[in-house]
């Protein structure tokens, strides 16, 4: 930046591609597997597959997507996938110390507390991509049901918590599918529900005026 009349500020961007389909694939892991577990596929002495999917494949790969998210400036995915990275840490370990089939009232709470938390991603998401939104508000709503589980030990409980969490897998599997293909070919082959600034960004028609950028953050004086 110099300090003559047409002096200005020059912005450079790493161009990253959206974390969101690896941290969606993640999620589909984790999910299916203790679902396996609470619809009675798997046995609970067999369990341990489920927290040591959850815990070497979906934890570390979902916070590489947080990660990721704040470096390409994406509040919901940066957000979205550090919680849900942190809630399978703790379900995971919880899993792999405690007797099978046990439940847990602390764990509960946990995941009362991380559904609700899944709620600000969501619902901030839902303005520019449908679905993505659709993605972590079901992901809350398998935290809130399980949460009920894990409270009050109830067969129905756990059987609404497996069948969610099968509905959450299957909602993911096809976001990454929407994500990937429209980063390959650079254009929406699945319905995604892009609108507003989403669908702006897909056709090339971002802010990016001086004024505009100067309200993002990482540019702006304070974050």
């Amino acid at each position: 930046m110099g300090d003559g009349p047409d002096a200005g500020t020059r912005i450079v961007l790493r161009p990253l591609a959206t974390p969101l389909p690896l941290g969606f694939l993640a999620l589909a892991l984790a999910t299916t597997m203790f679902s396996a577990v609470q619809l009675g596929w798997i046995p609970p002495d067999q369990g341990r597959v489920a927290g040591y999917t959850a815990l070497f494949a979906t934890v570390p790969l979902q916070l590489l997507s947080s990660v990721f998210g704040f470096l390409g400036r994406d509040p919901v995915a940066a957000t979205g996938m550090g919680i849900l990275s942190g809630t399978w840490a703790v379900v995971a370990l919880t899993t792999l110390t405690s007797p099978p089939g046990a439940v847990s009232a602390g764990l509960g709470v946990l995941l009362l507390v991380s559904g609700v938390a899944m709620l600000v991603p969501a619902v901030a998401a839902v303005g520019s991509k449908v679905v993505p939104a659709a993605v972590m508000a079901l992901a809350g709503t398998r935290f809130l049901v399980t949460a009920g589980y894990q409270l009050t030990g109830s067969a129905g409980w756990r059987s609404a918590a497996g069948w969610v969490g099968l509905a959450l897998a299957l909602l993911a599997v096809y976001a990454a599918l929407a994500l990937e293909l429209e980063g390959a070919r650079e254009r929406t082959v699945l319905p995604l529900g892009r609108r507003g600034a989403g669908r702006a960004a897909m056709a090339g028609e971002g802010p990016l005026r001086p004024a505009d950028l100067l309200r993002e953050a990482g540019v702006r004086p304070q974050v």
